[in-house]
């Protein structure tokens, strides 16, 4: 029986080290800079836009973590070259804090050129916002 406890302990282990962690090569989050802290519970859509078609396609849609982030679109294991478009849904946020915005959604389009992670944040207030390649 000792044996056996040891065999499954030491594969359980072997697996957990050994797991492969998933990569991903976009990521984003909002500061809301007139307060100074960052935007939880909002979404964040992904398209990408069809160069043939020239139509925007849907490619995933988050929402922001306590930390106001998104760390995992476009897994890195893809190719993911091309020109992509986040839309950040603030209305809900502002309604929710009873402050006026006039701002209702955010989009910000960027390209893809290489394997590299992309960064794209926001920082936001209820009349601007802003937005750089991060790391």
């Amino acid at each position: 029986m000792k044996k056996l406890i040891t065999t499954f302990v030491i594969t359980l282990f072997s697996t957990v080290i050994f797991a492969q962690n998933t990569n991903y090569q976009l990521s984003s989050h909002i500061l809301d800079i007139s307060k100074g802290i960052p935007v939880s519970g909002v979404s964040i859509q992904l398209e990408q836009f069809n160069e043939q078609t020239k139509k925007w396609l849907f490619v995933d849609k988050k929402q922001t973590d306590v930390n106001g982030r998104i760390t995992d679109f476009l897994d890195s294991q893809k190719t993911n070259l091309g020109i992509y478009k986040l839309t950040y849904y603030t209305a809900d946020y502002f309604k929710k804090n009873n402050t006026e915005s006039f701002y209702p959604f955010i989009e910000v389009v960027f390209q893809i050129k290489d394997q590299n992670h992309y960064h794209v944040p926001i920082t936001l207030s209820a009349y601007g916002y802003s937005t750089y390649r991060g790391n």
